[in-house]
């Protein structure tokens, strides 16, 4: 436990003492945001719901497809 405290505070005080680092990280959080919320509503849309209209269908056909011999 004590090995975890350590690194811990190790973090803590790089973070707190960071200037250009704070706003390298809000750049990346945003970035992360973006890629994972903004693309993922207008590019990536949930074609298991759309083209199925039950979980029984759904999971009838993924395991149809993996256990497909190609």
């Amino acid at each position: 436990m004590h090995l975890l405290k350590k690194v811990f505070f190790f973090y803590y005080d790089g973070f707190r003492q960071m200037t250009l680092g704070r706003k390298l990280w809000l750049i990346i959080l945003i970035k992360l945001f973006f890629m994972f919320v903004i693309l993922k509503i207008f590019f990536f849309p949930d074609l298991m719901k759309k083209n199925f209209s039950n979980d029984r269908e759904r999971s009838d056909y993924m395991i149809e497809e993996l256990t497909q011999i190609k």
